[in-house]
């Protein structure tokens, strides 16, 4: 898939306040910091599509950019920041739990693991709720440029084996790199095979 146009098209905090234009939605959603924005930017190749921040907890909202005028991208605010207050974390899990539960166009959410730690308690926990909710998602690994190639595989086997303990089937994963671009390719593919699987029914 080539991406021609992206477009920031709003903020809300439910589901009722997001643009008023149907599509397709593919939300991505990862522990804070973890480099969601680094890698929606690299998909879409805007440098400043989505704001980057070394602040944790940045996004707060939820944020839609239209691809192609075809499908949203949605940029959905990181879980599991310590450093806010016990009422800004209920705030955000509010947001977060609105968005899943009642985007009819939600099509598939993206979670984003970061590479160079094992699979944190509370991934698994959300996970594992997608997995009860049936809500259909796929792992991205993200900052794979920073592990040797070895290093990463072991890790990425490791965490299967965890997650294999919940599940009988393990959900699509992919390993990405906003640094060198890594990744890119096979996540726009399975998007795009997802709409065209879509638009055939």
């Amino acid at each position: 898939m080539k991406i021609s146009k992206a477009v920031f098209s709003g903020s809300s905090t439910r589901v009722n306040e997001k643009p008023s234009k149907r599509l397709p939605e593919f939300a991505f959603i990862g522990r804070s910091n973890v480099g969601k924005s680094s890698l929606i930017n690299a998909l879409c190749r805007q440098g400043k599509l989505a704001h980057t921040s070394s602040t944790p907890g940045k996004t707060q909202l939820v944020n839609h950019f239209e691809i192609n005028e075809s499908w949203y991208l949605v940029d959905l605010p990181g879980y599991g920041y310590a450093k806010m207050s016990k009422q800004s974390r209920k705030n955000l899990g509010d947001i977060i739990s609105n968005y899943i539960n009642e985007s009819e166009e939600l099509q598939l959410l993206f979670v984003l693991l970061d590479c160079r730690h094992p699979l944190q308690k509370i991934d698994l926990s959300f996970i594992t709720e997608l997995g009860e909710k049936e809500v259909p998602f796929a792992i991205i690994y993200t900052k794979g440029d920073k592990l040797g190639k070895s290093v990463l595989q072991g890790r990425v086997e490791e965490n299967a084996k965890q997650l294999l303990e919940y599940w009988e089937e393990l959900p699509p994963t992919f390993v990405s790199s906003s640094e060198t671009g890594a990744g890119r390719e096979e996540i726009l593919s399975y998007i795009e095979s997802i709409l065209t699987e879509k638009n055939r029914r």
